[in-house]
């Protein structure tokens, strides 16, 4: 009996110090990863990568991690001459096959969500524009319009629906515009409030899915395969 009972602790002991050892590896593995990672093209501010499952030291030797959760904050996209600021991008990563060296790594499937603040959004309309949230799955644009006939400027708000189109364009189009009906005005107003915005640079094979207008801003749904993320 008391040789089982020193067996039996010595297991406990030698079981601990693997636990130990592996989450060490994992914490050096992330924070390495933090500086290599890539996505696309894009210029990301900071990256916070989390892998997930157990042991990781099985995992890192066959060179295939089950999961990788990755943040990365403060994207920006360029499309068509103009930069789209992507506040946080959260994408969960399966099947992540490491390179030779490990300084490569391709997601054999990925999911995410995009997020553009209004703030953000603000910066990509035209000058003078606002973007805000409306409630009801709406955004508020103001913007002021210059009135030939009046010899003054009119600031206008007009409640738009954002729409995804072609999978990398965010479009925001007015429902209704004050003076709806009078010639030249409703150009005038939409040629402020209306307005398309591609999203570029994010890594290939990743495909924006769906667009959801929140509190907090827009939520981009997206999912891929064969993502390449560092090397």
């Amino acid at each position: 009996m008391r040789a089982l009972r020193i067996l039996l602790i010595i297991a406990v002991v030698l079981g601990g110090v693997f636990v130990a050892v592996d989450r060490a590896a994992v914490y050096f593995a992330e924070s390495e990863a933090e500086d290599r990672v890539t996505f696309g093209e894009a210029e990301a501010g900071s990256t916070d990568v989390s892998i997930k499952g157990f042991p990781f030291l099985t995992q890192v030797t066959g060179r295939e991690l089950d999961r990788v959760d990755v943040t990365v904050k403060d994207v920006r996209a360029d499309a068509a001459g103009r930069t789209v600021r992507i506040s946080e991008i959260r994408a969960q990563l399966r099947e992540v096959t490491l390179g030779a060296g490990y300084t490569s790594a391709t997601a054999s499937r990925a999911t995410g969500t995009a997020v553009i603040s209004y703030a953000a959004l603000t910066e990509a309309a035209d000058e003078g524009v606002t973007v805000a949230y409306g409630g009801d799955g709406k955004v508020k644009v103001t913007g002021s319009v210059q009135i030939p006939l009046l010899g003054k400027a009119l600031t206008r708000s007009v409640l738009s629906t954002v729409t995804l189109v072609d999978g990398d364009t965010v479009k925001v189009h007015a429902d209704e515009v004050p003076g709806e009906g009078i010639p030249g005005l409703e150009d005038l107003v939409r040629k402020k409030t209306d307005f398309e915005r591609g999203i570029g640079g994010l890594p290939e094979g990743l495909e924006l899915e769906k667009i959801e207008v929140a509190p907090g801003g827009l939520e981009i749904s997206m999912s891929g395969a064969d993502i390449h993320l560092a090397g």
